[in-house]
């Protein structure tokens, strides 16, 4: 039986974003409803923070994720098991109140789990668990060790692992904890990665610049021969230019044929590397102005850093923790460094996605 797993869908997300909501249609009208349809897939895995907000629902973010998602569910006889996340719950110590079990009870396609279950995919128990919590975490471990599944569908935080490319997290669970299982497939951090063991399968699609050119989409799971199949999703949220007129290619022209069309509905950023002709430069911006992009930023200033290549410039300028990280190795400090790059790394994750209305 072939079962369609789905990561963090964060409904809502970057503060009830209508660009968002509209990036979020288009993987799921052009990429994935195709193919559950082409593939005749009738049961659909999600594996928590189905919503973004904690606290509260936007009712237009509710109304557009029922439109393009929950509802086409329903309409196309597709079974939804979904997992609570840690977005998805109100408290932290608590699932008892969440979104996701208040919201999605008119549909009887859409199962929600708040607790341990163990369901039957043609003779195949696989079990799966919410987030942990202080009051669900003792009676989770007991209920895992007692199982007699070989598989595992969950939303784990787990040490180790890559929140996001290049961040990895030195808080959660030991993946020691889950060696019972043959095979853990799990949600919550958004970058795509597996030790062959444990499977983070990562968001269906961009959401932050942290996700910049890492690979999203969905997968595919085999019970039978257990085989994970990864469908990518081939559409970008965040797209870097790199505007150099040092390069004898990047000419009037060049730039007047550019498709900035494609440009439209997403955040772009322009990277300088060399920046010789002004009036080439501002034509190329007043194009870009007009395409119709969300967000425009330009990154041009690196007087007080070195570089030994172009490269070098294109490749710092996405790498925020990167920049962090270099910058706390070259200060003076009385405490240890890699206890202040963790502090800092958890800000980061904080502020990528703090609720910032648009």
């Amino acid at each position: 039986m072939k079962l369609v797993i789905l990561g963090d869908t964060h409904f809502g997300a970057r503060g009830d974003s209508l660009d968002f909501h509209k990036f979020f249609q288009k993987f799921y009208d052009e990429v994935f409803f195709p193919y559950l349809l082409e593939n005749d897939i009738k049961v659909v895995v999600q594996l928590g923070d189905l919503f973004d907000r904690r606290k509260f629902i936007n009712f237009n973010s509710l109304y557009l994720a029922r439109k393009y998602f929950f509802t086409k569910l329903q309409d196309h006889g597709i079974q939804m098991y979904t997992l609570l996340g840690n977005h998805d719950v109100a408290y932290k110590n608590t699932l008892q109140v969440n979104s996701s079990g208040m919201l999605l009870n008119e549909y009887s396609t859409i199962k929600v789990f708040d607790e341990f279950v163990t369901l039957d995919f043609d003779g195949v128990p696989i079990d799966f668990i919410p987030w942990l919590c202080d009051d669900n975490e003792e009676e989770i471990f007991g209920k895992i060790k007692d199982s007699k599944s070989q598989l595992c569908f969950g939303h784990f935080e787990i040490s180790g692992f890559e929140m996001d490319r290049g961040n990895v997290s030195d808080v959660g669970i030991d993946k020691k904890t889950l060696n019972k299982y043959d095979m853990v497939i799990t949600g919550h951090f958004h970058h795509k990665s597996d030790d062959g063991h444990i499977y983070y399968t990562g968001t269906p699609y961009e959401m932050t610049w942290a996700d910049y050119k890492d690979p999203k989409g969905f997968h595919v799971f085999d019970t039978s021969t257990r085989e994970l199949e990864f469908i990518e999703n081939p559409n970008q949220m965040f797209i870097k230019v790199t505007y150099d007129d040092s390069d004898e290619k990047q000419d009037f022209n060049f730039w007047k044929s550019y498709d900035y069309g494609k440009l439209k509905g997403t955040y772009v950023k322009v990277i300088v590397v060399h920046k010789q002709n002004p009036y080439l430069f501002d034509n190329m911006l007043d194009n870009l102005y007009k395409c119709g992009a969300c967000d425009i930023s330009i990154v041009e200033d690196f007087t007080d850093t070195e570089f030994d290549t172009d490269q070098e410039i294109i490749d710092q300028a996405e790498d925020t923790m990167t920049i962090l990280s270099k910058y706390i190795d070259n200060l003076q400090l009385q405490v240890e460094p890699e206890k202040l790059k963790s502090i800092m790394r958890e800000l980061y994750v904080e502020a990528l996605n703090t609720e910032v209305a648009e």
